[in-house]
């Protein structure tokens, strides 16, 4: 069989935007189904309609949920309890309990630690009890795992557990309450103050503080699939981004040269920036080109106001990508074959504001 690639993005619909990506791809002959996360509880169903439909099968090779937030975990737990799951590829902090027991001064015991993480990412813990029970193993998705064609770029080991310790979530973040409470609402204001600005052609800003440690855990994967080079991002940032383009050399990927981009946290600022986006998908073009040679695709709802950003709606014009946005519909992407029915999105219209 032809080496071919089709990767849907599942139309997450809510008040708030969700990840959810099916994958179905054939490399060197193997054909291989690969799910990268869920969505809330409703989208569990909508993969396994989608599998069925237009893979004729429940059954999936690899599960990766690339971070513990519940707008791509929970979905997943329907997957797993509906499908014959091959792998589940899941970063679990509580794991590691007794490895950063020193690093947190307020708890002498792992096990407490351990119950403390588990309660903090109840989403992820969740996918575990379910994997146990039916017997799916578990992998940990660190940089420079292989799971079937996708490599994983990042994060590292060692950053994922400073992660977990400089997370606002976790047991020493609390003794801050009071200032991540002044943070949340430094943000809301933030967030009201953000007018638009007119900008020419070019013109880019993005805000100097980046997402939280959890968008930060998000698994990085790269696959390079009848010559298609396909960059899955998750919720990450820029730390991750740059981890991730560190070592996208080792294992072939050089860049620019992204054919499938995922756009970052469904188009959020705090995400990209100028420098990282220009190592990854290349400098500003002059102009508008007539004609795309790469797709950026965003998974952001429709009655959600904030996502995707007009900064990196732009930031990804000015790239030369066809920009595209689930809005409460699926996005078909393929190469090396095709599905009946389907229609080509037209580009969408340049933003001539932006957030300042």
């Amino acid at each position: 069989m032809s080496d071919f690639v089709e990767v849907e993005f599942i139309g997450v619909e809510t008040s708030k935007s969700g990840d959810a990506i099916t994958i179905r791809y054939s490399k060197g002959g193997e054909m291989s189904v690969h799910i990268v996360d869920g969505g809330y509880i409703d989208t569990g169903t909508q993969i396994i309609d989608n599998l069925k439909k237009h893979y004729g099968s429940m059954v999936i090779d690899n599960v990766v949920l690339t971070h513990p937030d519940r707008d791509h975990a929970n979905g997943l737990r329907i997957v797993l309890e509906e499908c014959d799951v091959k792998a589940l590829w899941l970063n679990r902090p509580w794991i590691y309990a007794q490895e950063l027991l020193p690093r947190f001064a307020n708890y002498n015991s792992a096990d407490a630690l351990e119950r403390k993480l588990k309660s903090i990412y109840d989403a992820s813990a969740a996918l575990e009890e379910i994997a146990i029970r039916k017997g799916i193993p578990i992998y940990s998705p660190f940089q420079g795992e292989v799971i079937g064609a996708f490599h994983v770029l990042s994060p590292s080991r060692e950053r994922y557990l400073d992660l977990i310790v400089e997370s606002e979530k976790t047991p020493e973040a609390e003794e801050r309450g009071l200032v991540t409470e002044s943070m949340e609402g430094f943000k809301r204001i933030l967030r009201a103050a953000a007018n638009l600005i007119r900008g020419a052609w070019g013109h880019e800003y993005f805000p100097p503080s980046g997402t939280s440690s959890e968008n930060e855990m998000s698994v990085v994967q790269y696959a390079n699939i009848n010559g298609a080079n396909i960059v899955l991002t998750g919720d990450t940032g820029r730390d991750g981004l740059k981890e991730a383009a560190d070592y996208a050399p080792y294992v072939g990927l050089q860049l620019p040269g992204v054919n499938l981009f995922q756009v970052p946290h469904h188009g959020g600022r705090h995400n990209v920036s100028t420098e990282i986006l220009d190592r990854w998908l290349g400098p500003r073009l002059d102009d508008q080109p007539k004609k795309t040679t790469w797709s950026a695709v965003c998974s952001s709802a429709k009655a959600d106001e904030d996502h995707p950003r007009k900064s990196v709606v732009r930031a990804m014009l000015h790239r030369g990508a066809h920009f595209s946005a689930t809005e409460g519909r699926n996005i078909y992407w393929a190469r090396g074959v095709s599905r009946d029915g389907w229609n080509s999105l037209p580009q969408i219209a340049y933003p001539e504001e932006l957030e300042q």
